[in-house]
């Protein structure tokens, strides 16, 4: 599609950093961002499309910029997310009834510190101050034990080749999984010998 959440996101991020950033340039883009939310709860590519990871993280950081997150029912999007972490393998897939992938480490991953945002913004009473809503040592195995390349960088799921891509991905995500919050309000989890902690 021309237009899809990532060229929103793409967009309000460029504008965001350059300060161009006006009512004007993105009038009724949050509006069809939030359209692209389906029954799942995720985002898709356009309204009515198949939720999909890369989409859902696109579609949410745009309305984060766009400070119009409260467009999207957040609760469902949280039960989508937190249910593409697969409980046996411990990393996501990046849509229902597909295969884990390392790359949802940060797409799908990196989707949950901004709905935590959201929903504490919100006041949500039930939202942990020590742990992301899943369970980052899950992920850390995943990655750890799954997704490195003994020669080096890191890929999709093992039998794959690595790549710089599956590498970024990756590691944003297991940075995300090893720690919680900012600031004052700081949790660290890391998985095994501190030398694992980025």
């Amino acid at each position: 599609a021309p237009f899809s959440p990532r060229s929103a996101y793409c967009a309000a991020s460029v504008a965001s950093l350059t300060n161009i950033l006006t009512p004007a340039l993105f009038s009724g883009t949050a509006e069809w961002i939030a359209r692209c939310q389906n029954w799942e709860g995720g985002i898709g590519g356009v309204p009515g499309m198949e939720a999909h990871g890369g989409y859902t993280f696109c579609g949410m950081a745009a309305l984060v910029i766009l400070k119009q997150e409260h467009l999207l029912n957040l609760r469902s999007l949280l039960h989508w997310v937190t249910g593409r972490q697969m409980r046996f393998e411990g990393g996501f897939q990046g849509r229902c009834n597909k295969l884990v992938d390392g790359c949802y480490s940060f797409w799908q991953a990196g989707l949950l510190p901004l709905l935590h945002r959201a929903l504490h913004a919100k006041g949500d009473p039930v939202l942990s101050m020590s742990h992301w809503m899943f369970d980052q040592l899950a992920l850390q195995e995943y990655i750890l034990l799954c997704c490195q390349c003994p020669a080096g960088g890191l890929l999709d799921k093992p039998g794959k080749s690595r790549d710089f891509y599956h590498t970024c991905y990756c590691l944003s995500g297991l940075a995300i999984a090893q720690h919680f919050g900012s600031g004052d309000l700081h949790n660290e989890v890391v998985l095994g010998v501190p030398e694992n902690c980025l």
